[in-house]
């Protein structure tokens, strides 16, 4: 073959592979751009994922008829974990609470190549939540809320009845239309003042946590069915209200410990408040455990930053959004009846450490 019949036959195969093309496969983009949307709306309304609107989940199924679209199964099943976007909505206070809820939650789309979005809700009118609920309705395929956003009827309410599927994290009980991952914190918390009490504590402080929490409620009940139990009688002047936040456990630590008699224990509904009432003590001059036993709740990343280390009921935060995660997406892609609420009851844990000892 001479040099010029060889180069002929190179520029001619270029042009035998656009005649191929004339009867190439329908794309996503094609019906993407003849509908007027995104790629990902027409992978939602193929798929049965998300929230689309009638009138477009309409058009774009006239256009997939009209040009005989049919999705590649592999390029379906990424577009439909690309297209599943699940909200965390945070408002809690407590650093450490939150590293471990993202721990978890990170985890959980990682595995199953979701997209998770962060959402930080400081505190907000009941109209502006309705609001922001309801644009974030139309956003995301499900939502997780961790407290104090699981305690908000407004939040919770729009949701549901946008038909997004919700799942509450560490919320003290269940809510209708929300599927909820939990630990039992009446007994837990009964639990850890039985501990103090076995070690011989009798005068027991106790620092509430945020009111507007369920969870709060519940824990304050164990602690005083303890007491019930050992037939010490409550005494309102050893009992605090705090707001879950640091600096809240140091102003309930300095009214407990600046009584005229102080507790030889104190519980505090949380590690935040804990650790600041170690801090608070060892500001006074005592000495933890040996002249005040300090414990929390929760077993966050606050419990082993102080020293001594603290006593505390693990709650699995990460494990129970790793969890979240997973009840959200069999949800979402149909695995189970999302009319169906779950109650998942995760064990507790008490941790001993050395922040506990009996009293002199």
């Amino acid at each position: 073959m001479s040099t010029h019949r060889f180069r002929k036959s190179l520029l001619q195969k270029p042009a035998k592979k656009s005649v191929r093309r004339k009867g190439h496969a329908v794309t996503i983009g094609e019906v993407a751009k003849r509908a007027g949307v995104s790629p990902m709306t027409v992978s939602r309304v193929v798929n049965g994922t998300g929230n689309v609107r009638d009138s477009t989940r309409e058009r774009v199924k006239r256009v997939v008829n009209d040009l005989g679209y049919t999705p590649n199964l592999a390029a379906s099943a990424l577009a439909t974990a690309q297209g599943t976007r699940i909200a965390l909505i945070y408002s809690n206070p407590s650093t450490a609470y939150l590293s471990e809820l993202l721990v978890g939650a990170m985890r959980g789309v990682t595995r199953s190549a979701a997209q998770l979005v962060i959402e930080a809700w400081s505190e907000r009118e009941p109209d502006a939540e309705r609001v922001a609920a309801r644009a974030l309705a139309r956003s995301v395929s499900g939502v997780i809320l961790p407290p104090p956003l699981c305690e908000s009827d407004v939040v919770v309410a729009e949701l549901v009845r946008a038909g997004v599927p919700v799942v509450a994290i560490a919320s003290g009980r269940p809510r209708a239309g929300v599927s909820s991952v939990r630990i039992d914190d009446f007994h837990a918390s009964r639990e850890m003042a039985a501990y103090l009490i076995g070690k011989g504590h009798a005068r027991i402080g106790y620092i509430k946590g945020d009111p507007n929490q369920t969870a709060s409620q519940l824990r304050y009940e164990g602690f005083l069915a303890a007491l019930h139990d050992a037939g010490i009688k409550p005494d309102r002047t050893l009992v605090q209200q705090g707001r879950f936040t640091y600096r809240s456990g140091l102003r309930a630590g300095e009214k407990l410990l600046a009584q005229r008699k102080p507790p030889s224990a104190i519980i505090a509904s949380n590690d935040d408040m804990a650790a600041a009432v170690v801090s608070v003590a060892h500001r006074r001059g005592l000495d933890v455990p040996g002249d005040l036993s300090v414990v929390g709740f929760d077993d966050t990343s606050a419990a082993t930053t102080v020293w001594p280390e603290l006593t505390t009921i693990r709650q699995p935060i990460a494990a129970m959004a790793d969890s979240a995660i997973d009840i959200l997406l069999r949800a979402i892609r149909g695995k189970e009846d999302a009319k169906v609420m779950v109650d998942h009851m995760v064990a507790h844990v008490l941790v001993k450490r050395g922040s506990v000892a009996a009293p002199e």
